[in-house]
């Protein structure tokens, strides 16, 4: 199938800030559909995000036996398999969702199935030996093409429990682990060289399952080749952070303006970017709105926007920036001063090499910008004035990141092949015009 592309205009200025509902966290979507569909009974899932990745690991889920349906107001329901997993007929296409495919990996691995998981081109051309090395240690055999990628074909069942040392800071890797460790015989225990993501943990801990989290070290109690019994349950899925992150940088940059997201996730390993903005000179206030016994942190935050001034970005914050890198090196092209990124080669391995792509883009923007191996620096600030349409490379959060720099350009902006922006975030240029700016 072609796929046509697609292109927007965004007009210079205009961003007036303002309230803003975004849709539901993506990490979180695809787990409440991994969790609920593999339950006994029927589980309710409010705001659960209805994006293409997310709706891709739905279908797997009911490749697998698994139910679902959506009523008029949103409301997913999944009837689960009780735990037990039947063989799909055929490959499941997860699109271009890295998330889907290593969580139904972890789950594909525990059941005595055969599966083979693919996706779109830029989801085959990212790594996943970092998956087929701890599950084969399991039992399980995993086979990927000779670079390494999907597609990826797996022989699941008759798992033991291992103790495994993340060589890189994953949350996918970490929670494909875990899910798996859940059909396992004995315990399975992950060492994080740095605390990433801990949706998986959450939820897990939100049915009941024996996991232990001790500083770095997660370990889960497998229940054995006939799965866990979790019961269905509501899950309500906050705002997505990441998605957030695009307004509140945007109004961080424009002094006078205020930008609110309202019901966004709070949870501290996803929010790194608040602190960012603080450095860099932005008001931001927080409202928790959740109540205790939700398994995720949820409220309100506020930024007002200042005269920014750059910072450095490294270390063991960067697993809980990672999604949001982008975004930092476009606020530091607006910034005074020098803003550095490292320790960021996570990055070349996403649905685009995002160090080499940002680099061209904020350069064709007249931003200066310098590559690193594991990063950037960007010197600011910059009168953007665009030399040539932006490229997304099939990026979603190119794409975005790019347009919120379009905003604070002397001159209207192509951004060509946008058609990505769905798999994640299909209001997004609704709202952009929403808050203020003129979008064909």
């Amino acid at each position: 199938m072609v796929i046509q592309k697609q292109t927007k205009i965004v007009h210079p200025g205009g961003f007036d800030g303002g309230v803003v509902r975004v849709p539901g966290d993506k990490s979180i979507s695809h787990r409440t559909a991994l969790l609920a569909g593999i339950s006994s009974g029927t589980s309710e899932i409010r705001g659960f995000l209805q994006a293409e990745d997310c709706l891709n690991t739905l279908k797997a889920m009911e490749s697998f036996g698994a139910r679902s349906w959506i009523d008029d107001e949103g409301v997913l329901s999944i009837q689960g398999t009780g735990g037990k997993m039947i063989e799909p007929v055929g490959p499941l296409d997860v699109g271009n969702s890295g998330t889907g495919m290593r969580l139904l990996a972890g789950l594909c691995a525990g059941s005595p199935i055969h599966v083979t998981l693919t996706g779109d081109e830029s989801l085959q051309s990212r790594p996943m030996r970092r998956i087929k090395e701890p599950l084969e240690l399991m039992g399980a055999k995993v086979d990927l093409t000779p670079q390494g990628t999907a597609p990826m074909t797996i022989q699941g069942g008759q798992l033991r429990g291992i103790e495994y040392c993340l060589p890189t800071a994953s949350a996918q890797v970490k929670s494909c682990c875990i899910l798996a460790g859940l059909y396992a015989e004995g315990r399975t225990t992950v060492l994080e060289p740095i605390p990433t993501r801990d949706h998986t943990e959450r939820m897990l801990r939100a049915v009941g399952a024996p996991i232990r989290v001790e500083g770095q070290n997660i370990s889960v109690d497998g229940y054995g080749p006939k799965g866990p019994k979790f019961l269905a349950r509501p899950y309500v899925v906050p705002g997505d952070f990441s998605s957030a992150a695009y307004w509140l940088a945007a109004g961080a940059a424009v002094p006078g303006v205020s930008v609110r997201a309202e019901g966004v996730g709070l949870n501290l390993r996803r929010t790194a970017l608040l602190d960012v903005l603080r450095r860099m000179g932005a008001r931001v206030e927080i409202e928790r709105t959740s109540a205790p016994t939700d398994p995720e942190v949820y409220g309100n935050v506020t930024v007002y926007g200042a005269e920014l001034k750059g910072t450095e970005i490294g270390g063991a914050e960067i697993p809980n920036l990672i999604d949001e890198l982008p975004l930092v090196a476009v606020l530091g092209a607006l910034a005074q001063g020098r803003t550095v990124i490292r320790d960021a080669s996570e990055l070349r391995v996403k649905e685009s090499d995002r160090v080499a792509v940002m680099v061209e883009n904020l350069a064709g923007m007249g931003v200066t910008v310098a590559e690193q191996p594991d990063g950037m620096v960007i010197e600011g600030p910059t009168k953007v004035s665009p030399t040539k349409s932006i490229r997304s490379y099939g990026d979603h959060r190119v794409a975005m990141s790019m347009s919120i720099l379009a905003i604070f350009a002397d001159q209207p902006v192509t951004i060509a092949n946008v058609a990505c922006v769905d798999t994640s975030y299909p209001e997004f240029w609704e709202q952009l015009s929403q808050l203020g700016v003129k979008v064909e």
